[in-house]
């Protein structure tokens, strides 16, 4: 039935109100100054700024503590250094080297600072101790009075840890102190203090983002001890503003920028001289309040929110995609130009939100006539398969277990143990990756999350061949929910085209799965559909007869219980074969007996649709009356191997008894009695062997060598052939290695010479040839008998059928002989010919599958 649906309309309230929730919820994140610290790191590394000419650094690195000795080193070694400075030409120098403390060298330094009357000192702010108030410390008072001026040293780390500005003012609010660069430029003298705040207050004004021009080792720098104990070098600091502090490694302040993160960060000696040279340049980047920022968000969520409903969704992906650029684009030039720093991280999420916001609004009221249609279709036969990544893990350990009969397992809710056997708490390892399986031996471990809540699940499997791969299995299980994209619409197709399309299909989809749904209850054969744990998803009407279980319980049944209850067994139970069908990929086939009848279940893996694990079709086939003929043709098998041979050896035994005994009794009588009982014997024997090749089945091969098979044989053969006066001729070198039954083939090659030497005249030769013709393993056998009529050919390898020449010759036999061999050849997949001219000789030709020689 068709019901009634509505046009689908947005509006801007419907688009507005989740964009609004959205940007909220990310700013409680930090989600937007995030991106907006990620888009400034990329444009200043991208594009780095240019050191000015006239800055040079002097390092306190590793070489000048090992020349000068430990920290701190005498402040007259600093005068030194001014001295040899000034020598050199050096314009400003300015020292990031707190010299809070007096010492007796103080007026050694003092003098060499007035003396070059442009030495920079820096200051800082901290409190005493934790329980004190922030306090100014400046240098020794000597030091204070003979510096050109004084500069705070501090940089601002932001919200992640990065230094990328400083403030230009910095102090309480008694008296503001310019930053370090500010004072080495020239224009550092500190105002008054800040009327709006009290003098203990830590005031911070006028904050610079510094356009870093590199990493550490940027700017040209020069050891410590080795300016200190050199001469002068005009040609190095002539006219130079030279920074002196700490460069080397875990000495000094270290600061994380954009160009090093928290690897490789810079001093901040270098960091101070490349604002320095960022304030020379007239490079400092203002940054605008968080406001602005904000505002803009705005104004772009309440114009898209109007916009996108009435747009199609080519256009509104332009139009969001358009915006975003803009923005991007804006705030590039702002930076790199304008040395503005704008962000529009906000107003650009906003832009990359309202696309997927607008795609699932109109998704979701698409829906309320899909799920309609749906609901048709789910009245209609029930042929979905539930993803193992919706089922509860208790469910799934279930199935487990049915599935893979472990020795142990585990399931647990957080901390809380569900069900448990053989394995707890304490066994369970560091599980990293939800949704992966960890193995640990024979053990199988895997941590789920299903509506927020953390399940444990394990598994102690067998110890045996079948481990690995029943753990490879496990691995390719889809445990988690997998994202998948929305396939590619046409954008011209407008909704309404698209809902109409969905409910032919639905109807048409209903159609097919009642086709199916009958299909499959026609079938002479009973069907069983599992899933990839070999759980049933569909039994047809057989099923349910011949089980005697209604459908709606066999619908999510493990397959092996199924089985297992209604016929038990120990030798290769149901679990290990519904569990290697899944792990290994191969197709099964096992008897299987159910209320008196014999029935044969046929397993076959195959792909289940959009999953890389296969799922079971099993086949099962009613062969009561196969078995019966069967039964049948074991009983004459039995009577003639125990009624017809036991009394026959015994009959032997005796003639053996009164040949020893000599009486009355005739010895050609006796002789000629054994023979028949010998016969007899044969007859027995050749019908057990024969009945043997037909029950072999491929369970019973291995890997075996042919042309040992061969020796053995002609090893077997040989005393008759020597009583005749025939030579046996074996050619063949070369290792052929079959999979197959070595005992019945064996038997098949000694049946060929048999007859070969039977019908070949005194002293002649019977030839053997083993050798191999592209990939099957060759085995002739040639003989100089009379050979084979022509009409005698096709009747060759039927059974009790004998040649009229053999009989004429007195050459008696069952005519089972090479019946038996022509079984043994088909069993193994191979051929057998026959050449044969009369007067000449036969020869017999097999040809069997060959496998690569084992390793």
């Amino acid at each position: 039935m068709t019901r009634n649906w509505l046009p689908i309309k947005t509006n801007p309230w419907t688009l507005g109100l989740p964009l609004i929730a959205m940007l909220w919820l990310l700013h409680i994140f930090d989600a937007p100054q995030r991106l907006n610290f990620w888009i400034y790191d990329t444009l200043i590394t991208a594009y780095p700024a240019d050191i000015a000419p006239d800055v040079v650094l002097v390092g306190i690195d590793e070489r000048s503590l090992d020349d000068l000795g430990q920290w701190p080193w005498p402040r007259a070694v600093h005068a030194r250094l001014v001295e040899k400075l000034a020598a050199a030409g050096a314009e400003t120098i300015v020292f990031d080297v707190l010299f809070s403390e007096a010492t007796p060298d103080d007026p050694d330094l003092a003098s060499a600072m007035a003396a070059h009357g442009q030495v920079i000192l820096p200051l800082h702010l901290s409190p005493l101790s934790s329980n004190q108030l922030i306090t100014t410390h400046l240098p020794a008072p000597d030091l204070a009075t003979a510096a050109a001026g004084l500069g705070h040293a501090h940089v601002e780390l932001d919200e992640d840890g990065i230094a990328r500005g400083t403030y230009l003012r910095n102090g309480l609010g008694d008296r503001l102190w310019p930053s370090l660069a500010l004072a080495a430029a020239g224009v550092g003298q500190s105002p008054g203090p800040d009327p709006e705040a009290a003098p203990y207050t830590n005031v911070r004004q006028q904050y610079r983002a510094v356009p870093l021009a590199g990493g550490a080792g940027t700017i040209t720098a020069y050891s410590y001890s080795n300016v200190v104990s050199s001469p002068p070098s005009p040609e190095r600091f002539r006219n130079k503003t030279v920074f002196v502090g700490a460069t080397a490694a875990g000495f000094g302040d270290i600061l994380p920028t954009p160009f090093s993160g928290l690897r490789q960060p810079l001093s901040g000696v270098e960091f101070h001289a490349q604002a320095y040279s960022a304030l020379v340049e007239n490079r400092l980047i203002s940054r605008l309040p968080e406001s602005l920022s904000l505002v803009l968000a705005i104004i772009i969520l309440v114009f898209l929110a109007v916009a996108l409903p009435r747009m199609r969704p080519a256009r509104a992906l332009g139009l969001c995609l358009s915006i975003a650029l803009t923005l991007l684009i804006t705030q590039v030039a702002l930076l790199l130009i304008g040395s503005v720093w704008f962000s529009v991280a906000p107003a650009l999420i906003v832009a990359t939100l309202a696309i997927p916001v607008s795609s699932a609004l109109r998704l979701a009221m698409t829906n309320r006539f899909l799920n309609r249609q749906l609901d048709d279709l789910a009245m209609g036969p029930a042929m979905s398969l539930p993803k193992p990544s919706v089922r509860h893990p208790a469910q799934l350990l279930s199935h487990f277990r049915a599935l893979l009969q472990p020795r142990g397992w585990l399931v647990a809710k957080d901390e809380e143990v569900i069900d448990a056997e053989g394995l707890s708490l304490a066994d369970v390892p560091e599980l990293t990756e939800n949704g992966r399986w960890l193995h640990r031996n024979n053990e199988s471990w895997i941590r789920l999350v299903r509506n927020g809540t953390i399940y444990t699940i394990g598994l102690k499997l067998p110890n045996d061949l079948s481990r690995e791969a029943i753990q490879r299995y496990l691995q390719r299980l889809p445990l988690m929910e997998a994202s998948t994209d929305e396939p590619h619409r046409s954008p011209r197709e407008n909704v309404s085209a698209r809902i109409e399309r969905v409910r032919k299909a639905t109807h048409q989809m209903n159609q097919m799965q009642q086709f199916i749904q009958r299909s499959f209850e026609s079938m002479p054969d009973g069907i069983i559909v599992t899933d990839e744990l070999g759980v049933i998803r569909f039994a047809n009407g057989h099923i349910e007869e011949w089980f005697g279980e209604p459908t709606p319980s066999l619908s999510g049944l493990p397959l092996a219980r199924l089985l297992d209850g209604h016929d038990p067994r120990e030798t290769t139970p149901w679990h290990e074969t519904v569990s290697e069908t899944l792990t290994l990929a191969q197709a099964r086939t096992v008897d299987l007996r159910l209320s008196e009848k014999s029935f044969l279940i046929h397993f076959a893996p195959f792909a289940l649709p959009g999953s890389e694990q296969n799922g079971i079709i099993a086949n099962v086939s009613d062969i009561s009356e196969l078995r019966e003929q069967q039964r049948q043709h074991r009983e004459a098998i039995d009577f003639i191997s125990h009624d017809v041979r036991s009394p026959l050896v015994s009959q032997l035994a005796l003639i053996e008894q009164l040949k020893r005994n000599h009486g009355q009794i005739d010895t050609a009588q006796l002789d000629q009695l054994g023979m028949l009982a010998r016969r007899s014997y044969h007859l027995a024997e050749e019908f057990v062997q024969l009945a043997r090749a037909e029950q072999l089945t491929e369970t019973r091969f291995y890997e075996c060598e042919l042309l040992n098979i061969v020796e053995n044989a002609r090893d077997s053969v040989s005393e008759q052939a020597t009583g005749k006066g025939i030579q046996l001729v074996l050619n063949g070198q070369e290792d052929l290695w079959l999979k197959g039954n070595a005992e019945l083939l064996e038997r098949a090659v000694i049946n060929l010479m048999t007859n070969a030497v039977q019908y070949s005249p005194s002293g002649s030769t019977v030839t053997i040839l083993v050798f191999s013709a592209g990939h099957e393993a060759c085995l002739t056998v040639n003989d100089e008998g009379e050979g084979i009529a022509d009409e005698e050919m096709p009747h060759l390898f039927s059974r009790y059928r004998r040649q009229k020449s053999s009989e004429l010759s007195g050459n008696h036999g069952t005519g089972l002989g090479l019946s038996f061999v022509n079984v043994v050849v088909e069993k193994h997949r191979g051929s057998i010919s026959v050449d044969s001219r009369l007067g000449v000789g036969s020869s017999f030709q097999l040809k069997l599958p060959m496998m690569p020689p084992p390793r």
